[in-house]
């Protein structure tokens, strides 16, 4: 059935979906790679990168269209696997400067373009499942933006997790169009497992999914206020973003910019003062932030419960249960009498760990880089 048949799928004028790509992936070295970072990869098996499948979620619904902003490093590799992009809807960032810079970015020049339109900041690295759900829930995120707010959707917290950051709901937002849509009392960084329990019970949490969705003029406004300089250095780069001074432009005022994320320069304070939206979002969500996480998209290959990303052929397991491995240095792995254990080979780095440790794994890139092993980073 096409996209115009299925009226839950037809797209939602002068809505642009922005993807900021950026980041190594840390936590699933040696895998991702600050050369390949993880949304290059397929990391479920489904056939599909997870850049790839973030295209493919937002397309349908992006009236406006899809604007992918990544490291000029990735640009070739984006560029081959997404060939049904526009050239001038991807946009180069010379150096990671965090999402702010980036959704920023996305906004300004969309906002130079095409006027005061609806932007929506989606990862690039994030797996979800229920079509359905996810597109009610960005059309009530979309119809709260319209009203002026910034909107969020936040996640049905299934367990009280310590790796994802929270948002507190409060009272119903009251606009037409976003019926489930409530206002936000503040956002919270990764609690401690008392405090995520604590959420979880209270029923007026939920898990931040880093999802955005504003006017251009309603966000960039936030950021002149909130962030003067970074927001009037966007604002110059994207003057200069599609007239022969670019380069110049973007050499001079990039390298200056303020390194945060939009959370805290725009959606907290923000929150504070009452301008921010929460749409509860029913889809199934995952960030794949780790080795562990990613086990659970993964099926069992086995009746102990062991994942395999890669070929079940390169793996044999004896009395052993529960592990992830990822095979991928042209050897088979072989596990004997160990359980709950992470096995990522690749050609010129082996990790071996437990999922318990898998949030750790950021430490041992950490323990690399100071070890001076920047080749297999």
């Amino acid at each position: 059935m096409s996209t115009a048949a299925h009226p839950s799928r037809s797209p939602v004028p002068g809505f642009y979906a922005v993807i900021p790509a950026g980041g190594a992936g840390t936590r699933l070295w040696p895998l991702s790679r600050a050369g390949a970072p993880k949304f290059l990869h397929d990391l479920t098996g489904a056939g599909r990168t997870l850049l790839q499948g973030t295209v493919d979620r937002l397309r349908p619904l992006a009236g406006g269209g899809v604007v992918l902003v990544t490291g000029e490093p990735h640009v070739a590799a984006a560029r081959e696997q997404l060939p049904e992009l526009a050239e001038d809807a991807v946009l180069a960032e010379p150096s990671p400067r965090d999402s702010m810079a980036a959704i920023g970015l996305a906004a300004a020049v969309l906002e130079r373009r095409h006027g005061d339109v609806v932007v929506g900041s989606f990862a690039a690295d994030q797996v979800v499942s229920g079509a359905a759900s996810f597109d009610a829930a960005v059309r009530e995120a979309v119809a709260a933006a319209r009203a002026g707010y910034v909107a969020t959707i936040g996640i049905a917290a299934s367990r009280p997790s310590v790796a994802f950051g929270y948002v507190r709901s409060g009272e119903p937002l009251g606009v037409e169009g976003a019926p489930s849509a409530l206002h936000v009392r503040g956002f919270t960084e990764k609690p401690d497992a008392a405090t995520a329990r604590e959420y979880v019970a209270s029923g007026e949490y939920r898990w931040n999914a880093g999802i955005f969705v504003a006017r251009s003029s309603v966000l960039l406004g936030h950021l002149a206020t909130h962030r003067p300089a970074l927001h009037d250095g966007l604002r110059e780069i994207a003057a200069a973003w599609d007239t022969p001074d670019r380069a110049a432009v973007v050499a001079r005022v990039w390298p200056g910019l303020e390194k945060i994320a939009i959370d805290h320069a725009v959606a907290e304070p923000v929150a504070a003062e009452g301008g921010v939206a929460v749409v509860p979002g029913t889809f199934g969500w995952d960030d794949v932030g780790d080795f562990n996480s990613l086990a659970a998209l993964l099926p069992s290959d086995d009746e102990g419960g062991s994942k395999v990303l890669g070929d079940p052929a390169d793996v044999v397991r004896v009395q052993s249960a529960g592990s992830v491995v990822v095979p991928g240095g042209d050897r088979v792995v072989a596990l004997l009498g160990i359980d709950d254990v992470v096995v990522v080979d690749t050609p010129d780095a082996l990790l071996v760990t437990t999922r318990a440790r898998a949030q750790q794994v950021k430490d041992m890139v950490d323990a690399m880089r100071t070890h001076g092993r920047e080749d297999v980073l």
